[in-house]
């Protein structure tokens, strides 16, 4: 998001959202701040920061393949309370969370639209596809056609130092929550409390930070999309803009692809544009505009690298 409202002035709220590619409670965000941000627009500085869910240093699972089928249950109850779509089979578990996040922390420097279409698709990778994106090869594969993105820069700023410390100091960030969450477990399904780890804490992912002229507001967890209004609202210190209804066909040509909580959050409506590409997955349909549907990895198995 634009840091600065048109003429200068600074923007009314500053948001840091706490996410990571693989988390499925973020996946399962996926309506609600897809809305917020075009609602918001320029009224607010948007910072993504990836707290890497899956480190390089994890365990290896002794046997992938139940501990694939463990998290793919896992995926499978967190949508009956998100309506997330999810793929009808997790192919693993993904090894590493640092590919993706660094891709999409590089992308940023391709300005905010190619950023949010990025990490959009490597969400897509895992939760519609099944086929994590946690390699360098992965990533490219995922990305290939994205509309706006310059791939091979995109792939030599992936592994580029810069990149690789901007990503771990969003790791540290991650795991220096603020105090708000660190206390007794809130309600659930999804808490929002603070995640105990070996070496100290992590935010739960997703949260969001507000801050404005009203104070640091935090909504930690899978929240509804009034909640985090709510929240903007206070930070700001007054009133924020409130969300239009979109057309069906509106909503498509603002993302390129939706999901049927996204229709019905961002529409009123059930039924997509016409034209629009349906891809099934075991949780409903993902939507697709026609010129994303041409290159989208859901649409071009089987899996095939990316070459530079």
């Amino acid at each position: 998001m634009s840091g600065a409202l048109r003429g200068g002035a600074a923007p009314l709220v500053r948001v840091t959202e706490f996410t990571d590619p693989a988390c499925p409670w973020a996946w399962g965000s996926e309506p609600s701040f897809r809305l917020l941000r075009h609602t918001l627009s320029e009224q607010a500085e948007w910072r993504t920061v990836f707290g890497i869910l899956f480190d390089e240093d994890d365990d290896p699972p002794p046997d992938p393949d139940a501990e694939a089928r463990w998290y793919d249950g896992f995926i499978r109850d967190v949508t009956v309370h998100t309506g997330a779509p999810y793929a009808h089979r997790l192919r693993r578990l993904t090894r590493t969370s640092w590919p993706a996040s660094q891709a999409a922390k590089a992308a940023q420097s391709q300005g905010p639209e190619t950023a949010e279409r990025v990490l959009r698709r490597l969400r897509e990778t895992t939760f519609v596809v099944g086929d994590p994106a946690d390699s360098p090869e992965g990533v490219g594969h995922a990305l290939r056609g994205t509309d706006g993105l310059d791939l091979p820069r995109l792939s030599r700023d992936l592994v580029a130092r810069a990149t690789r410390a901007a990503v771990g100091a969003d790791r540290a960030l991650a795991r220096d929550p603020v105090p708000e969450v660190c206390g007794p477990q809130g309600p659930g399904p999804h808490s929002g409390q603070a995640k105990e780890l070996t070496e100290g804490r992590r935010y739960a992912l997703p949260t969001l930070l507000f801050d404005g002229a009203g104070g640091r507001v935090c909504v930690p967890g899978w929240r509804p999309f009034a909640t985090y209004l709510e929240a903007a609202a206070r930070a700001a210190g007054g009133p924020v803009p409130a969300p239009s209804p979109l057309s069906p066909e509106a909503a498509m040509e603002r993302w390129p692809s939706l999901t049927g909580p996204e229709l019905t959050l961002f529409t009123g409506a059930s039924t997509p544009p016409d034209g629009a590409v349906r891809v099934d997955t075991a949780g409903g349909p993902l939507w697709l505009r026609p010129d994303e549907a041409r290159t989208h990895p859901a649409t071009r198995q089987p899996w095939r690298p990316y070459e530079l």
